[in-house]
C-alpha cells in the first residue's frame, strides 16, 4: 500500500514558524521564458517558488512570487532571509562546465551494463567487444557520456568483488576513452574507481554518493567529476521497506550532506552532480513525489542528473510492462526532468531520447 502524500497546499505563507536546519526548502516554480530568474543559468526562467515548511510529518506548501518570498523571508528575520537568498542564488547560478561539458542543452548519458544480471539488459553487453560496440553506437546516436558499470544494483542483486568488477569494466572504459568518448564509471568501490580513472574515465558515478571514505579520498585526489546518488539501504535491502517523512526533502537533506562532505575534502561544487536515485529505496509514490519536485535539487547549486530509464515504477503506473517495453514512460520522465532544469539524463534508449529532447526544445526551447 502506498503511503499518503505528506505535501499539503496552503494558500498563504506561514506568518511565523520556528526556523531550523532541515525545515525550510524552496523549489523554483512558475517556469517559463519571460521575466524571472534563470534556472541554473539556463534558458528557463522561474518567476515563483514553492515554499516548503516541515510541520511534523506534514509539509506545508505555498507557491508565491519571488518578490513575495523575499518579503516574507525578511519578515521572519535575518536567518530566514539569509537562507532564502542563498537558496535562490544557488537555484539561479549558471553551472560551470562538468568534465568538459557545457549546458547549452540537456546532455544524454548512455548506459552500458557489463554484467550478467542487470535488471534491463543483463548479459547483453557482458563481453568486452559487445560492450564497446554498443558504446560506439550510442555515441553515434547522440550520447554525450557513456556510463559503464560492472555490478548490478538492481534490488536483491548479489555483490561483486572489486577485482571481478574491474576485470569487466576497465577494458571497456579504456577502449571507449581511446576513441574519444567521455566515459563515466558506475561503481561504489574505490579500487575500481582508481583503475577506471587510470584507464581514461573522467566521471565517477557512485550509487552510494562516496559514502565510503576510501572512495571519497580517491575522488578528492583526482580531477574527476562526480555524480552523487541517493539510495536508501543497499542493493540487497533497498526495496525491502522504503520509508520517508517526505521523500523529496529527505533525499535533498542526504545529498546536501554528501555535497558538504565532498567540499570539505576539497572537491569543488562545479565538479559535483546530484542524482535523487529514482527507484533506489523508493516506492512508486516516493518516485512520483520526487519527479514532481526536481527543481528542489537545483537549490544545492550543483548539476542534477535524472536516471528513470525503464525503472519498475513505470510499469506499476501503467500495465506492468517488461523493462524493454517501458520506452514511453522513460521518455515522459526525461521530458518532465528537462522541463525542470535537469542537466543530464541517464538512459538506455539514446537515439529515442535525443530525438524526444530535440523536438521538445523546438517547441519549448530550454
Amino acid at each position: 500500500m502506498e503511503l499518503a502524500d505528506p505535501f499539503q497546499r496552503y494558500p498563504v505563507l506561514p506568518q511565523c514558524f520556528s526556523f531550523e536546519r532541515g525545515n525550510l526548502y524552496l523549489a523554483p516554480a512558475g517556469l517559463g521564458f519571460e521575466r524571472g530568474r534563470r534556472l541554473a543559468g539556463g534558458a528557463r526562467l522561474f518567476t515563483a517558488c514553492d515554499v516548503l515548511v516541515r510541520d511534523g510529518d506534514r509539509v506545508r506548501v505555498t507557491e508565491a512570487s519571488l518578490a513575495e518570498v523575499t518579503a516574507w523571508a525578511a519578515e521572519q528575520g535575518a536567518p530566514v532571509a539569509a537562507h532564502v537568498a542563498a537558496v535562490l542564488e544557488a537555484c539561479a547560478a549558471p553551472r560551470p562546465p562538468f568534465a568538459g561539458l557545457t549546458w547549452d542543452r540537456p546532455r544524454v548519458m548512455g548506459i552500458i551494463n557489463v554484467t550478467p544480471d542487470s535488471f534491463s539488459d543483463g548479459g547483453t553487453h557482458a563481453e568486452v567487444a559487445a560492450a564497446v560496440a554498443h558504446g560506439i553506437a550510442m555515441l553515434e546516436a547522440g550520447a554525450d557520456i557513456i556510463d559503464v558499470g560492472g555490478e548490478s544494483t538492481r534490488p536483491g542483486a548479489e555483490s561483486v568483488a572489486p577485482e571481478v568488477e574491474a576485470a569487466r569494466v576497465v577494458p571497456v572504459v579504456r577502449a571507449l576513452a581511446e576513441r574519444g568518448a567521455l566515459v563515466s564509471i558506475d561503481t561504489r568501490h574505490a579500487a575500481v574507481m582508481a583503475l577506471a580513472l587510470e584507464a581514461g574515465a573522467r566521471i565517477l558515478n557512485d550509487v552510494t554518493a562516496l559514502s565510503d571514505p576510501q572512495a571519497l579520498a580517491v575522488a578528492a585526489a583526482s580531477e574527476a567529476a562526480v555524480v552523487l546518488m541517493h539510495m536508501q539501504g543497499d542493493p540487497h535491502t533497498t526495496q525491502t521497506a522504503p520509508n520517508y517523512r517526505a521523500a523529496p526533502l529527505d533525499v535533498f537533506d542526504f545529498l546536501a550532506e554528501r555535497v558538504a562532505a565532498c567540499v570539505a575534502m576539497g572537491i569543488p561544487p562545479h565538479r559535483l552532480c546530484v542524482d535523487p536515485g529514482i527507484g533506489f529505496g523508493k516506492t512508486v509514490a516516493h518516485n512520483v513525489q520526487i519527479l514532481g519536485r526536481l527543481t528542489l535539487f537545483q537549490g544545492l547549486g550543483c548539476l542534477v542528473l535524472l536516471g528513470a530509464s525503464r525503472k519498475s515504477f513505470i510499469a506499476r503506473l501503467s500495465r506492468d510492462e517488461a523493462p524493454g517495453q517501458r520506452l514511453g514512460g522513460s521518455l515522459s520522465a526525461v521530458l518532465a526532468g528537462v522541463r525542470q532544469g535537469v542537466q543530464i539524463v541517464r538512459v538506455h534508449d539514446v537515439a529515442e531520447t535525443v530525438q524526444a529532447i530535440a523536438v521538445w526544445r523546438a517547441i519549448e526551447p530550454g
